[in-house]
């Protein structure tokens, strides 16, 4: 292979969906893991989510730090480094930080924009 050429990687439909729904999360918003499972089709789905976003190939191009759980916390296991990773990265985008979690009244996605990445995906 040459040296310019990238790797194809071939994800399965389901987590090329769940990837193509958080890329729609604005910056300086965060989404549940519910609300992406709910995107793609079934909101019980919110392990599967947390489960491909850990297996990420690209954060640079699927943000996968602005999916938090439902009470706010960033993941404990966040792929690129840990939580603490998860919180500075959502900190650069303006998000804060209150007793170690998001508020989630200011910062979740609004229904209107869950429903335009609804139309989207």
């Amino acid at each position: 292979m040459e040296e310019n050429q990238q790797k194809s990687i071939t994800l399965p439909p389901l987590a090329e969906k769940v990837y193509a729904a958080v890329r729609l999360i604005p910056k300086g918003k965060v989404a549940t893991y519910s609300q992406i499972a709910a995107l793609v089709g079934n909101c019980n789905l919110r392990r599967y989510v947390g489960n491909t976003l850990h297996k990420n190939p690209d954060n640079s191009f699927t943000p996968c730090h602005r999916v938090v759980n439902a009470k706010g916390f960033c993941s404990g296991s966040f792929a690129f480094g840990g939580s603490h990773v998860q919180q500075q990265k959502l900190e650069a985008e303006g998000i804060s930080f209150t007793d170690g979690h998001v508020d989630m009244e200011k910062y979740k996605v609004s229904e209107d924009v869950f429903e335009v990445m609804r139309a989207t995906i």
